[in-house]
This record gives structure tokens, C-alpha cells and sequence, in this order.
């Protein structure tokens, strides 16, 4: 009810706007046959909104509307632009050089309601599967150094790689996405999270072949809710502690979201390397496992391929991180497992009221340098010291 509400919302608001005049892009030349390179009409509209003094909007109607790679930059002369699409932008076929098809940088205040992303990413998937030398994916939607953003009811399918990425941005809100790739698509993410504060990401539908939603170095004050995930894998935070001097994660809180059918559930990765870093304060609540291979699970040992880090400790301390109401099945035996570094051992880590099973059967935990807390009844039994 309340979604059905919200999306009476967002059309009544639609049809307002644009009986006031927002600005169509057909009227800039854009032609809504999926042929024709439409970046021109696109950035034309954009530069008319941008440079109003009053608030003002871009209309994109039913079509397929073909964009290449563009930049849309601010700053605004306002901080009220607003984005309606009722069409399908899509991507070139074939995958090129760019790693950002539609960026929006340094826009503050803008909000884009819904529509549907196309990335059209097959090419550079079948590069990647093949082991071709492969260019570098694009993602679909890059939010660069803005604030006080709004992404509602947008939907995003089969990108290069990343679906949209948040960096060095505070204030954005993502509400009601559907985003969806093949399960074996590569890195796929959904949505990637770097160097932003005060970001939340809520009432989303994310299937994927990589991490529903990645938290990266410098992520603090994020709230994830609401969300469905699967497949993909997961939620993670991280990778972190690949380089020196990285930004630390805090203050995250990820509640109320179902797993089904992936390789992870909520994850937090750290290289097994030397460099400093901290995830502090973080709190997974209310969740719900469907085959899950790793329901739960810190790992300090994060090395693709045995490349440049083996058998190194990680330096990147974990700390306060509470684990409440969560329950399902688990796809492997262990169900819990906080395999920790040996010079920065996990501390603080809270168990609460978690009940995974595995196979109708008691699954198992394992703890590798890892302290904590238990309240409530744990199922499998925890492997924590005190």
C-alpha cells in the first residue's frame, strides 16, 4: 500500500511538472528510436535547467533513447533540478573505453525519478568470461562530489559493470530501485558506496552477478533498508586495506533485508595486507537467509589469485560490530565465520538472537582471532571469546 502510494506520488508530481513546462528532449532534437546518438539533445537539456535561476526539470518520454558517454556538470545555478523519465536510456552496443556512461558531478540538489537504464553490458561480459584482455567496464550511473541528491523509482539493467556508484558525495537517498543483471555477469555491483557520508539506500531490488550493494573506503553515517538481494553476493563492506592511507568505514547500519540464493550475506573483506584501516560501529539487524553460502562472515584474508598479499596480516582493524535477529538457511556447513587478522584481532563483535541452520541441520561457526559478546539464543553456537 505504502509503495502504491508512492508511486501515485511520483506520477501526480510527473504530470504537474510537466504541465508547467518542464523541458521535453524531444524538443532538443532527441529521437526515441534506440538508433540514434541522443547525448547532444541530452546535455543541451541539461544545460538549459542547470543555467535557469528558477527551479526547472527535463522530461524524457516513453522511447528508447540512445546516450553515449556524457558528462552532466554542474554547479547549478539552483539547487532544485529535477529528472523525469517515463523512457529507456540505453547504452551503445559493444563496449568502449569510458568508465562512466552518465555521470552527474558536482550538482548539488537534484533528483532524477524514474525510468530504466539500459547498459546493454553483454560484450564486455563475454570479454571478461573469456579471459580476454579486457577494457575497463563502464557503470552506468556515477554520482561524483554532489549533495542533497534523490534517486527514486529507477531502474537499472545489464551494466558493463557497476550500476551506479556514490563517490564523494553526501546526502543521497535511493529509494524503490530495481536493479538486475545475469547471476554471472562480473562485477556487476549494484550499488557501490566510496568516500560519502549520510547516504541511504532503501525499498530496493537488487539481482546481480557481484555485491548487491559494496561499501567502500570512506563510507560513514550509511543506513541500507528494506532491501531484497539475490542473487549476487551480498552485502559487503569492502574490499578495504589494498592501499596506503585509506578512509575507514563507520557508522553503518543495514536492517531489514532478505537474501536468497547468494554467495554471501552480509560480508565484511580486508586484504591480507600490512596497510591501516578501521570498521567501527556497524550493526546488521533483521535479516533473513534463503541458501546462503556465507550467511555471516568477516574475512581478513581477502587475496584474489594469491596476488602480491598471501599470508599476510591485515591491517585494517574490526570493532563494535552487533549481529541481531538474524535467521534462514545456510548453503555450506559454516554458517558464522570471523576469520580475523592475527595482528588486529576482531573485537567486539555482538551476537545476538541468530538462529542458521543447515540443511535441516545444525550448521557450525568458526572464529580466527575474534572476540565478542552473545545474548539471547545462538544457533549455531558461537565460537567467540570474551
Amino acid at each position: 500500500m505504502a509503495q502504491t502510494m508512492s508511486l501515485l506520488l511520483i506520477l501526480l508530481s510527473l504530470s504537474l511538472t510537466v504541465s508547467n513546462g518542464a523541458h521535453n528532449v524531444i524538443d532538443f532534437g532527441a529521437k526515441p528510436d534506440g538508433v540514434s546518438d541522443n547525448k547532444k539533445a541530452f546535455l543541451d537539456a541539461w544545460a538549459k535547467v542547470c543555467s535557469s535561476t528558477q527551479p526547472a526539470s527535463i522530461y524524457v518520454p516513453p522511447g528508447r533513447f540512445l546516450v553515449s558517454q556524457a558528462d552532466f556538470m554542474g554547479p547549478c545555478k539552483q539547487n532544485s533540478v529535477e529528472i523525469y523519465i517515463d523512457g529507456t536510456i540505453v547504452a551503445p552496443s559493444g563496449y568502449t573505453s569510458t568508465t562512466k556512461w552518465i555521470l552527474f558531478q558536482y550538482v548539488d540538489g537534484f533528483s532524477i525519478f524514474g525510468g530504466t537504464l539500459d547498459g546493454q553490458g553483454h560484450s564486455m561480459w563475454n570479454c571478461k568470461t573469456s579471459g580476454s584482455n579486457c577494457l575497463e567496464a563502464s557503470t552506468s550511473l556515477t554520482i561524483a562530489q554532489s549533495k542533497d541528491v534523490k534517486i527514486q523509482g529507477l531502474t537499472s539493467v545489464n551494466s558493463e559493470g557497476f550500476h551506479m556508484s556514490i563517490y564523494q558525495s553526501s546526502g543521497v537517498t535511493v529509494q524503490n530501485i530495481q536493479i538486475s543483471a545475469p547471476s554471472n555477469s562480473p562485477n556487476t555491483d549494484g550499488i557501490h558506496v566510496q568516500l560519502s557520508d549520510h547516504v541511504i539506500i532503501q525499498g530496493s531490488n537488487i539481482k546481480t552477478g557481484d555485491d548487491c550493494i559494496s561499501l567502500g573506503a570512506g563510507s560513514r553515517n550509511v543506513l541500507i533498508t528494506d532491501i531484497y538481494c539475490g542473487p549476487g553476493h551480498g552485502i559487503s563492506i569492502g574490499s578495504l586495506g589494498s592501499i596506503a592511507h585509506e578512509q575507514g568505514v563507520q557508522n553503518v547500519t543495514v536492517s531489514s533485508v532478505v537474501f536468497h540464493d547468494t554467495t554471501n550475506g552480509v560480508r565484511i573483506k580486508t586484504w591480507g595486507k600490512h596497510y591501516q584501516g578501521y570498521v567501527q560501529f556497524i550493526m546488521f539487524q533483521n535479516i533473513v537467509m534463503y541458501n546462503v553460502s556465507n550467511p555471516i562472515i568477516i574475512d581478513q584474508r581477502y587475496c584474489p589469485h594469491n596476488n602480491n598479499c598471501p599470508n599476510q596480516n591485515s591491517g585494517v582493524k574490526i570493532s563494535n560490530v552487533i549481529y541481531s535477529n538474524i535467521r534462514g538457511y545456510s548453503d555450506t556447513e559454516v554458517a558464522m565465520k570471523f576469520d580475523c587478522s592475527p595482528s588486529n584481532p576482531c573485537q567486539g563483535i555482538s551476537l545476538q538472537d541468530i538462529k542458521l541452520t543447515y540443511q535441516n541441520q545444525q550448521a557450525k561457526s568458526f572464529c580466527n582471532n575474534a572476540s565478542g559478546f552473545n545474548s539471547g539464543t545462538i544457533t549455531p553456537p558461537s565460537c567467540l571469546g570474551s
